[in-house]
């Protein structure tokens, strides 16, 4: 039987989306025309989860906002606070105390996947693993972590972005005991890469196992990423859910690959090529950007604009998304 609870990290402060995600947290971000977070409750709650503990810090209300107690989507939701972030480990151990002492799924907030969770579950039972990570090739290992699998499927090392050993790449599904928690102080943060799971994989060589799933498996880590990803899925969904709640686009404006948010305002006569408009922006007649995010700061009426494909960092964040 698939276990019927998950936890889901949404305390992220979602550096690599940024601006965008100083205008809603991560998982509230609208993916064609639906909060990312609720899309994910969604997929959830078809593979039979019916509990759920999601984490805050950055942005509260934006998710809170968007998914209540969960009786809309047939879930029973509650959540828990981060003063200061708990990181990828400390934060499902403050959060499992409150869902029973069994398999759990642990969901990363920013996943959209259609992958098969009955099949993950069935993998974790058979091969008595304490911890089973849900993976697929590393598409490009110099933008991602990756994780060494051995030719049985057991997880043997991870690794950080750069490196040109072929790997696996976490897609941010997984299913653990939490027991595997329990060594941890609870309310002090803890990391599973370079901690936990490290721990784990040195003390414990059939601790983490690795399920390799066939199923989509999409991005939204940078604005680029999320638009990309947007209008993949826009055919689905309709392509008017590119048009957020309480928005109006004149008829004679232009819009191309371009995601607008709720409460915009597009007059007459405007072309916008590649961008995201994001709440409450209100552009005058013949406004034409091309490759750019229009953001309001607040107690301003004048949109920011930021370029969508800012230039590359030196961050790691999300390096390998466990």
């Amino acid at each position: 039987m698939i276990p019927t609870q998950a936890l889901v990290l949404t305390a992220g402060l979602g550096k690599r989306l940024r601006p965008l995600s100083n205008i809603r947290a991560k998982p509230a971000i609208p993916v064609a025309g639906e909060p990312l977070v609720h899309r994910l409750l969604r997929w959830l709650v078809g593979q039979g989860v019916r509990n759920a503990v999601l984490n805050l810090h950055h942005l509260p209300n934006t998710i809170t906002g968007v998914i209540g107690d969960g009786s809309g989507l047939g879930l029973h939701i509650r959540y828990t606070w981060e003063p200061r972030l708990l990181g990828s480990a400390g934060g499902p151990r403050a959060m499992l105390p409150l869902l029973d002492a069994c398999s759990t799924f642990i969901i990363n907030g920013d996943t959209l996947t259609d992958m098969s969770l009955d099949r993950l579950a069935a993998e974790h039972k058979q091969s008595g693993a304490r911890v089973t990570l849900a993976v697929v090739d590393n598409p490009d290992p110099l933008r991602y972590g990756g994780v060494i699998v051995d030719d049985k499927g057991w997880v043997r090392e991870f690794l950080p972005p750069g490196q040109q050993a072929s790997s696996k790449h976490f897609v941010g599904v997984q299913l653990v005991e939490p027991s595997v928690f329990d060594q941890l102080t609870l309310g002090e943060p803890a990391s599973t890469v370079g901690g936990l799971y490290t721990d784990l994989v040195a003390s414990e060589p059939r601790g983490i196992r690795a399920h390799r799933i066939s199923g989509r498996f999409l991005d939204i880590g940078t604005p680029a990423d999320y638009l990309k990803t947007s209008l993949a899925l826009a055919p689905e969904s309709g392509l008017s859910k590119l048009t957020g709640t309480g928005s109006h686009v004149d008829p004679s404006a232009r819009l191309v690959r371009t995601a607008i948010w709720d409460q915009v305002t597009v007059e007459a006569d405007c072309e916008l090529t590649d961008c995201v408009i994001t709440d409450g922006v209100q552009l005058p007649l013949g406004s034409r950007f091309t490759q750019q995010i229009l953001l309001l700061q607040p107690g301003s009426v004048v949109p920011l604009v930021a370029p969508l494909v800012a230039k590359p960092t030196s961050s790691s964040e999300g390096a390998t998304g466990v």
